[in-house]
This record gives C-alpha cells, structure tokens and sequence, in this order.
C-alpha cells in the first residue's frame, strides 16, 4: 500500500501542476462552466481515450495520459463548482489552489477507504476497464443531474466525480508502469 500511496501522490502531482500553469494562462475561466458542462468535457476526455484504445489511431497529438489527467482536473473542478456554483467572477489563485487541494485531500481519503475494502482490486485490472467505469460514473452523473441532483438510494454527484478522479490516478499508474517494464 506504500508503493500505492507513493505513485497515487506522484500522479496526483503532475495532475496538479497541470492545473496551476493552466490556471496561470487561463485563470479561472472555468469556472462559468455549470456541471452538466463539465460532465461533458469528462465525457469527452473520456470518449478519445476509449475511441484510442479501440482504435489505436490517433489524429491529435494528445496522449492519452494527458486525457486522464483532464479527467483528474475536470473532476476537481466538477467537485469545486458542485460546491460553489458557476459564477463570471475570479477567484484568486492561492483561494482557488486550496479549494483544488481540499476537494484532492477528501478523494484521496475516499481511495484509501475504498483501496483497503477492495484490496488494491485496481491493480488487477485492465485499463480500458478503467475507462469504462468513467464513462459509466459519467453517464450517472448526467442522469443524476437530470434529476435536479437527486438520487433515492445510489451515492450523489460528489462521490462519482471522487471516483472518476480516483479511477483516472489508477489508470495513470497503470501507464506509467507499463512505461517503466517497456523501458527495463
């Protein structure tokens, strides 16, 4: 579990850094974004991913680490936006930055829950299976909100957008050992 929390922060990290240099060119502009928005970006990042996998062919020049890492962040910010509404104001970036780390603190938590309960159940995965189970939070998050936000007995927007993250760190592992065993 050692190893699992030293690759978890490591990808979370580059996750991270992504969004403050984009936060750096950008702002805060997404924050305008309602969560039926960004269920869309995630859908979307999620979509090229499943579309490579199956295909192999890719037109763009994204690779696919850099989808799940747009999954991470969108999530976050889903997580944020579910807390604090869209809005055309700007926040400042230090406020913005603790808010990205309190929303990354309570996923992490959530991971290491659920990683005890299931015995690291991840690691035995595919990663397309990975992908799959994204697209499936992402399609519940959608009927949820089609649902004004309610749900009679399944969990709620926050845990499947905890999820998505969490999913999105494993699969970010996963490609990055594969990486390494090419490379040894």
């Amino acid at each position: 579990m050692n190893h699992t929390l030293e690759q978890y922060d490591q990808e979370a990290s580059r996750c991270r850094d992504l969004f403050i240099k984009k936060m750096m060119d950008y702002g805060t502009a997404w924050r305008i974004l309602r969560l039926s928005s960004l269920a869309d970006q995630l859908y979307i990042k999620a979509r090229r991913i499943r579309t490579l996998e199956e295909t192999e062919e890719a037109k763009v020049s994204d690779p696919i680490p850099a989808e799940y890492i747009g999954i991470v962040n969108y999530a976050l910010m889903a997580l944020i936006q579910l807390e604090m509404g869209p809005s055309e104001e700007d926040i400042e970036n230090a406020a913005v930055i603790q808010l990205y780390d309190q929303k990354f603190k309570t996923t992490k938590a959530l991971m290491l829950a659920k990683n005890h309960d299931y015995g690291e159940a991840w690691r035995f995965m595919q990663i397309s299976s990975l992908t799959d189970l994204i697209l499936v939070k992402i399609l519940r998050v959608k009927q949820i909100l089609q649902n004004k936000g309610q749900t009679l007995v399944s969990e709620g927007l926050d845990a499947n957008f905890m999820d998505m993250v969490n999913y999105a760190l494993f699969a970010l592992i996963k490609l990055e050992e594969q990486q390494n065993s090419i490379l040894v």
